[in-house]
């Protein structure tokens, strides 16, 4: 069997539910998980990070094949899933623990994620700037199992989440099908 040489990637973009779809299916993508990092606080649990305490964001870390999909290509996939000029949160969610982030685990990736922000903010598609934060990544701890891959056990509950959120008008809206 051939090794693969295996990597991470880690976004923070609103509430982790609708995170995990998107790069769920794309190839090379061995796993995505739910979870919670960026705070101060060993082993965080979903109650602790909702009250804005603990530093923590909601996320999702990607193991992924770089020689099967790249690390510039997961990026782009993750500013088509967020708002990049709302640093208090995402659509509906707001607080901390649901702002954007990119956490780097190397300095590639911090390169990659910074000149696309750049390339973003310097496109002009979107009116305010570009405020997405990119932070190194930090301890990740794995949410609660009735949180991972959400879409999938509760689709009905998911679709409405993410329909009344704002977060897929505001996709179709800049994004569409691109």
């Amino acid at each position: 069997m051939e090794q693969t040489n295996l990597k991470q990637a880690t976004f923070a973009g609103g509430c982790f539910w609708c995170m995990v779809k998107p790069f769920d299916s794309l190839p090379g993508i061995e796993k995505v998980v739910s979870g919670y990092t960026g705070g101060h606080v060993k082993n965080p649990t979903y109650e602790e990070v909702t009250t804005d305490t603990t530093g923590h964001t909601e996320a999702v870390q990607i193991t992924y094949d770089p020689d099967v999909f790249k690390y510039e290509d997961l990026v782009e996939v993750y500013w088509r899933q967020t708002d990049p000029t709302d640093a208090s949160g995402q659509f509906a969610d707001k607080g901390d623990s649901y702002r954007p982030v990119i956490f780097y685990h190397d300095e590639e990736q911090q390169r990659i994620a910074e000149a696309s922000k750049q390339a973003l903010q310097d496109s002009g598609k979107f009116q305010q700037p570009i405020v997405t934060s990119i932070e190194p990544a930090q301890p990740f701890y794995e949410a609660e199992e009735y949180h991972q891959d959400f879409y999938k056990k509760n689709s009905a509950h998911y679709n409405r989440y993410s329909r009344g959120s704002g977060r897929v008008g505001f996709i179709q809206q800049n994004w569409g099908n691109e």
